[in-house]
C-alpha cells in the first residue's frame, strides 16, 4: 500500500482525472471477496497489467470498476435509496441457482466513471416475501425502510451472453473540476446485478470499499499540493521583481514555507495511513478506523485554499489556463466532497468514538509517539485529549456541534506528531508554530518569526 501510494501521488500530479477509476477499481477488491463466485471472474481483469478499453463480454482481460451509490432525494444518506432489487428466480444449472441474480429498476443521480465495465451499486430488496432477509436486515438496523433491506450489488455493462445490461446514461454531469473523468446519471430498468455479500447488509458490504476510495482522496489531495507547491517554487525562484528573485522577498519566501509545510504535512499523513493499510490486524485496523476519517476531513479541507495560494504566486498567469494551476484549483475540492463531504466524516468521527474505542486508542498511542518533544505541540495534545473526553460525554446533538472543530484538533495533533518523528526540526517546528503556536495566522504566510524558511525550501 505505501509503494502503491507513492505511485498514486505521482501520476495524479500527471493528469488527476484517471484516479478516480483506478481508485474505485482498487478499492472493490475487497468487497468483490464478499462473494466468491464473483471474485473468481473479476478479480483477475482487475489485477490485469493490459488494458482493454472496449466493452467486452467474459472474453476481456482486463477491467475497471466504478460506483452508483447515490440517489437525488438521499445523497449520501444512502438509506433513502429507492432503486428496487428483485430477485431473479434460480434455475438448474444457471449462476443464479443459489438466488443471487436480481433485476434492479430505478436512477443513481451519481454513478462514477461510467464508462468502467462493472459498477457496485446499492438497492432495496423488497423483502415482504423474503422473511430471512426482513429478518436479517431488522437485526443488524440496516433497513432502507418498512418491508426493504438495502444490499449491494455487482452489475456488469455486458451480460456473459455478449448482450448489452440495460444501463441508460441520462446525461454527463457538467461538473467544476474532474472534468477529464466522467460522472454521470443513470437509469436502470430490469438490470442485471448480482448480490454481493448478505441482503441488506450493503452499506457493510461497501464500506470498504469508501475506506479504501477516502484514503485515495488523501493521497490525491496530497499530489495536488505537491504539484502546486513545486508549481509556485519554480516561478519565485525564477522570476525576478522589484530587483531580485521572489524567492529571495521575505514576503514570498515566508508563503512558499507555508505551501511546502503544509503539502509535507499531508504527505507524512497520506502514507503513514498507506502503512496502516498493509496491516490486516491489531492496533493498525483499528488506528485506521478514525485516522483516515480525521485525515480525509483535514487535508481534503485543506486542498483548495492551498492551491489557490499557489496559483496567487503565479499572478496573473496563474490565473490562466495556459498554466496547470488553474486546473488544480477545481481539481482539490472534488476530494473533499467524494466519499462524504465535511459534515459527513465529521460525524463518522464522533461514531468511531463512541462505539469503537479500540480505534481512538490506538489513534492516541500513534500521537503520543511524540510527547515531550516539543512543549507547544503537547499543549495541543493535552487540550485535545479533554476535548475528546468531554464530546465522548455529550448528549448527540452537543457532541455534533463540536465535530468539526474535534476533527480538526485530532488531524493537527496526528500531523504534528508525525512530523516530530520524521521530518527534520526546522520542519516540524515550524509546522507547530504555524499551525498550533500562540502566534499562528490563518491565511499561508502568515508565521512567526525565526523560523528557518531556508532549511524547509531546500527540502521541497
Amino acid at each position: 500500500n505505501v509503494a502503491r501510494a507513492a505511485a498514486f501521488m505521482l501520476f495524479a500530479q500527471v493528469e488527476p482525472g484517471h484516479a478516480c477509476p483506478i481508485s474505485m477499481s482498487h478499492a472493490a477488491v475487497p468487497t468483490l471477496r464478499l462473494a466468491p463466485e464473483l471474485a473468481r471472474q473479476w478479480l483477475p481483469r482487475l489485477f490485469s497489467r493490459n488494458y482493454d478499453g472496449g466493452l467486452g463480454g467474459g472474453g476481456k482481460s482486463s477491467a475497471l470498476l466504478g460506483m452508483a451509490m447515490t440517489e437525488k432525494q438521499g445523497g449520501s444518506d444512502v438509506r433513502a435509496n429507492l432503486m428496487q432489487a428483485h430477485p431473479v428466480l434460480a434455475q438448474r444449472g444457471s449462476s443464479a441457482s443459489e438466488g443471487r441474480e436480481y433485476l434492479l429498476t430505478g436512477h443513481k443521480w451519481f454513478c462514477s466513471a461510467p464508462m468502467s465495465d462493472a459498477f457496485l451499486v446499492l438497492a432495496q430488496i423488497q423483502t415482504q416475501t423474503q422473511t430471512r432477509v426482513r429478518t436479517q436486515a431488522r437485526a443488524e438496523g440496516v433497513e432502507g425502510g418498512s418491508g426493504q433491506a438495502l444490499s449491494c450489488f455487482l452489475v456488469p455493462r455486458v451480460l456473459p451472453d455478449g448482450t448489452r445490461n440495460v444501463f441508460r446514461i441520462q446525461r454527463l454531469k457538467d461538473k467544476l473540476g474532474n472534468r477529464s473523468n466522467a460522472s454521470s446519471e443513470v437509469e436502470f430498468d430490469r438490470t442485471v446485478g448480482m448480490l454481493v455479500g448478505e441482503p441488506g447488509r450493503g452499506v457493510a458490504a461497501i464500506i470498504e470499499m469508501v475506506a479504501r476510495t477516502r484514503l485515495d482522496c488523501v493521497l490525491g489531495t496530497a499530489a495536488g499540493m505537491r504539484q502546486a507547491t513545486a508549481e509556485a517554487l519554480w516561478h519565485v525562484r525564477h522570476r525576478r521583481a522589484f530587483g531580485s528573485l521572489l524567492i529571495d522577498q521575505p514576503a514570498m519566501t515566508a508563503v512558499v514555507a507555508d505551501l511546502a509545510l503544509e503539502s509535507e504535512a499531508a504527505t507524512a499523513t497520506a502514507l503513514r495511513l498507506a502503512r496502516a493499510n498493509d496491516d490486516d490486524g491489531g492496533q493498525e485496523v483499528a488506528f485506521r478506523r478514525i485516522a483516515t476519517a480525521v485525515a480525509k476531513y483535514w487535508i481534503c479541507k485543506r486542498g483548495p485554499q492551498h492551491a489557490y495560494e499557489a496559483l496567487e504566486c503565479l499572478g496573473g498567469n496563474g490565473y490562466t489556463e495556459d498554466f496547470p494551476l488553474a486546473m488544480r484549483y477545481r481539481e482539490q475540492p472534488v476530494m473533499a466532497v467524494w466519499e462524504g463531504s465535511g459534515n459527513i466524516i465529521a460525524l463518522d468521527v464522533l461514531r468511531a468514538i463512541a462505539r469503537d474505542r479500540p480505534s481512538v486508542d490506538a489513534f492516541e498511542a500513534e500521537v503520543g509517539l511524540a510527547a515531550g518533544a516539543d512543549r507547544a505541540f503537547d499543549a495541543h495534545w493535552a487540550r485535545t485529549r479533554k476535548q475528546l473526553d468531554a464530546v465522548s460525554r455529550s448528549e448527540p446533538a452537543a457532541a455534533a456541534a463540536q465535530a468539526r472543530m474535534l476533527t480538526e484538533n485530532l488531524a493537527l495533533a496526528l500531523q504534528a506528531s508525525l512530523l516530530l518523528r520524521h521530518s527534520p526540526s526546522p520542519v516540524a517546528e515550524a509546522f507547530i508554530a504555524a499551525r498550533l503556536g500562540p502566534e499562528r495566522g490563518i491565511q499561508y504566510g502568515a508565521l512567526p518569526a525565526g523560523l528557518d524558511f531556508a532549511a524547509i525550501l531546500e527540502r521541497h
